[in-house]
């Protein structure tokens, strides 16, 4: 019998050339693709998988939320993160949503093929040189709310309008984002972002 993969993926031409890799193996048959993380656990359903092949940044919700979704309604669905943000926090993240596997884009083939088959058999597979950075990394110092507001202090919004959008008043926002700079050793908010997205925090 083979491996059911689902890809999931917003660049096309990356699934597309993902799917012709893994369909080249003889036990392994991708069964469903799909480009956003919103349609994820609707094709799981519809598919039923094995393995999820999962990207972390993708329209509507990112991998590593649609992967927390899969494993609690499809536990005995394995979920493999393949991502070309090689970042401490996102496998951190990912392994706490309850992904099997964290590999980077640029691995070859058949390491790609090999891991699918492992994390099928219940095994768990990290890039090797990812998980030593995550170890050095440590876990984000960011609380939750400093996490949230930093996240739409993003796109370089107002504090009015990023306190309107979390429903949080002025000085608050402004507060977080201080605790932010500092725990990032940033020397402004914008170099907080930076900090903050470099470590997969955000």
């Amino acid at each position: 019998m083979s491996i059911r993969i689902l890809l999931a993926d917003d660049q096309a031409l990356v699934r597309g050339a993902l799917s012709a890799l893994l369909d080249l193996e003889p036990d392994l048959e991708v069964v469903a693709e799909v480009g956003s993380g919103d349609a994820v656990l609707d094709a799981v359903r519809e598919h039923r998988p094995d393995v999820a092949l999962l990207d972390v940044e993708m329209p509507g919700m990112d991998g590593i939320a649609a992967a927390a979704l899969v494993r609690a309604e499809f536990p005995d669905v394995r979920v493999l993160i393949v991502t070309t943000f090689g970042r401490p926090g996102f496998l951190r993240r990912a392994l706490q949503a309850g992904a099997s596997g964290f590999v980077v884009k640029d691995t070859p083939a058949a390491e790609l093929a090999d891991a699918v088959r492992r994390v099928h058999a219940g095994l768990r597979v990290v890039d090797p040189a990812l998980a030593t950075d995550s170890l050095v990394a440590g876990e984000s110092p960011l609380t939750a709310r400093e996490t949230e507001v930093l996240r739409a202090a993003r796109d370089g919004s107002a504090v009015a309008a990023i306190a309107s959008r979390l429903f949080l008043s002025e000085g608050t926002v402004r507060n977080h984002l201080s605790a932010a700079i500092g725990k990032t050793g940033a020397a402004n908010r914008a170099e907080a972002v930076i900090t903050a997205d470099n470590n997969g925090w955000l």
